[in-house]
């Protein structure tokens, strides 16, 4: 006779058994702070955050499979102004502001750089709660503003290298290298991106800047000087390059439209030259001159008498 407990009235438990248990990224164990979220104002769980970002990072770089695919994996999270275009897409945080547009990679990598550069967002407004300007916030600042320049990613870099400078360095000092080097940062990005040249010029007096390839940006900008403009972009570091980027279009276009006062027609490699770009990429941003079979491109045509 078959029993009648408990035993019999219990249903098959094997599919419950072989449910896997959910996977959680790291970088999402916590919320925002600015949103209410605490657990990123004690020291200790910023330090582990920190390094899962940092190890997060570097598994990114090495994914990339080399300096030329680093590169292109940065470039595809460049900040575009043409919202429209049907090739990006934007990543939003939990009020609905963007926070990145980027690129569609064309690899079949997944891009993690967004979730590291939320990551980094939590991490920096966690320390910045915690009102902490010791050895470690100071690293994990520097660490946070050197990805984000890479990543073209201005709100994240910009409030995180006005913290390192005007309260972090006065309590915990930087290097006098180091110093230099994120003034440096400060003055390109007041000078490329927001093209106030004032305000980058007082501080690199404030804080007795030396570096002379930031001069030289300076110059050249002041002076609309597009040839000085792309020899020291060539010459300089990949941060302080991909900040140049940001006055690229604009010193371009004013070079094309010295180019087209001055000139009839002009040999193609002399445009490329002036351009800082391939005939093909100038067409695109716009460029209407006719390329002749011959090479030469005619600029403007003579008036009829």
């Amino acid at each position: 006779m078959p029993s009648s407990g408990p035993s019999a009235r219990r249903g098959p438990s094997g599919a419950w058994n072989r449910l896997k248990p959910v996977v959680t990224d790291p970088l999402d164990a916590y919320g925002l702070p600015s949103k209410g979220e605490r657990r990123l104002h004690d020291y200790k769980t910023q330090e582990t955050y920190y390094g899962r970002i940092v190890e997060r990072y570097m598994k990114f770089c090495a994914s990339t499979g080399g300096s030329e695919g680093l590169e292109k994996a940065f470039a595809a999270l460049a900040i575009r102004d043409n919202n429209n275009s049907n090739t990006t897409t934007t990543t939003r945080d939990e009020t609905g502001k963007p926070i990145l547009a980027r690129q569609i990679s064309s690899t079949d990598r997944p891009n993690d750089m967004p979730s590291i550069l939320l990551a980094m967002r939590k991490l920096r407004e966690g320390i910045l709660g915690s009102r902490r300007r010791d050895s470690f916030a100071q690293r994990a600042y520097m660490f946070i503003i050197h990805a984000s320049i890479l990543s073209r990613h201005w709100e994240s870099y910009q409030p995180a290298l006005l913290y390192l400078l005007h309260q972090i360095h006065p309590v915990t000092p930087l290097a006098p290298p180091e110093l230099q080097e994120f003034v440096g940062y400060r003055i390109l990005d007041l000078a490329c991106r927001q093209y106030e040249l004032l305000d980058a010029m007082a501080v690199k007096l404030e804080f007795k800047h030396r570096d002379r390839r930031v001069a030289t940006v300076l110059r050249s900008l002041i002076h609309d000087d597009w040839v000085r403009l792309w020899r020291v972009k060539r010459a300089v570091d990949g941060h302080q390059r991909a900040i140049l980027e940001f006055t690229v279009e604009r010193m371009r276009l004013h070079a094309l439209k010295c180019v087209g006062r001055s000139y009839m027609n002009a040999d193609k490699a002399f445009i490329e030259r002036t351009g800082d770009a391939q005939w093909d990429e100038l067409v695109k941003t716009g460029v209407g001159w006719q390329l002749q079979e011959s090479g030469n491109v005619v600029i403007r045509k003579p008036k009829a008498k």
